[in-house]
């Protein structure tokens, strides 16, 4: 297949690009940025214009649309960018589907189901009024609608996919990221971060979600929706224990508070779904998974820096 991965130097990107590849797929990337790497277009998807001159110039048999501004508090202080990146930017790759027939996976998150506190299923957002809790998770259930409203309109044909909390290689650091590289990254330079106590999440590896990913390219089923997550629940503060340990480090800059406010506590994802249909597994533990983070990320960032992020022996 001729497959376009939006946000190909992102972090799920760059990974899943490397899944296609494997698989033989002629794989092609855009983002906001100038590359080296063949088969990459730089290109925003808020700009119409970049992006039909990309898609028109290529006719792909599958989009996988990840392009988006990441993250409530990043939604909270550039809504600008959260918004025309994340909506209008999906509005734009759904116009060019509509005109070019292509198949799409739009990349959404458990956000969606807000404050949701029983086991989130695909089909609860049928059911229950749910209260998304920030912008990030509003933007992600605009889309979806898009998505639906397009479907039902043109009869295009999209898998949506929740996203839970993917980590692993791949993911630089920014205030803005997930808990997995905040965690590493703070507690290897000693600086400060907070653990909130009463959250509980899953983590998901990278490579297995892509791997998952991948297997839509066999498996595509027009207008379903499935829940990308794993089976066991780990409390935050398991996970920075973890990464403290990893790094020989105490927890003297840590800061230990009950809940983060307009967030989750728990979260309790249902993928049954895709393991029946899309034969996802997510088989590396977090151990293993945040092992192999912290040596990407001892590889990555300046060997000058102090101190390093290199795994005690």
């Amino acid at each position: 297949m001729k497959i376009l991965v939006t946000g190909g130097l992102g972090f799920i990107g760059t990974n899943l690009i490397k899944e296609l590849e494997r698989r033989g797929h002629e794989s092609w990337a855009c983002d906001l940025y100038n590359s080296h790497r063949d088969q990459y277009k730089r290109c925003d998807v808020r700009e119409f214009r970049q992006i039909e001159k990309l898609i028109d110039e290529n006719r792909f048999d599958l989009v996988y649309h990840t392009a988006a501004e990441y993250g409530r508090w990043n939604g909270e202080e550039y809504y600008e960018n959260m918004w025309m990146t994340n909506v209008i930017g999906t509005k734009n790759i759904l116009r060019l589907q509509e005109r070019f027939g292509f198949r799409m996976v739009q990349f959404s998150s458990a956000e969606v189901y807000g404050d949701y506190d029983a086991t989130m299923r695909e089909d609860v957002m049928n059911e229950i009024p749910i209260k998304q809790m920030n912008d990030y998770a509003m933007s992600k259930w605009v889309n979806e609608m898009q998505v639906l409203n397009s479907a039902s309109m043109f009869r295009t044909e999209t898998v949506r996919i929740r996203l839970f909390n993917v980590y692993g290689p791949g993911e630089h650091y920014t205030p803005y990221r997930g808990v997995v590289p905040a965690f590493i990254y703070n507690a290897a330079h000693e600086k400060p971060y907070t653990v909130y106590k009463g959250h509980k999440r899953t983590f998901e590896y990278v490579k297995d979600i892509c791997a998952t990913l991948g297997n839509l390219t066999d498996t595509f089923r027009p207008g379903e929706v499935y829940n990308l997550g794993s089976e066991e629940q780990y409390e935050i503060k398991y996970l920075s224990d973890l990464v403290l340990n990893l790094l020989d480090k105490d927890d003297r800059h840590v800061t230990y508070k009950d809940a983060e406010p307009f967030t989750t506590g728990v979260k309790r994802g249902d993928s049954s779904k895709a393991k029946r249909d899309l034969r996802h597994n997510c088989k590396t533990s977090l151990e293993q998974g945040v092992r192999e983070t912290i040596s990407w990320m001892r590889e990555t960032y300046d060997s000058s820096e102090k101190p390093s992020l290199a795994i005690p022996q």
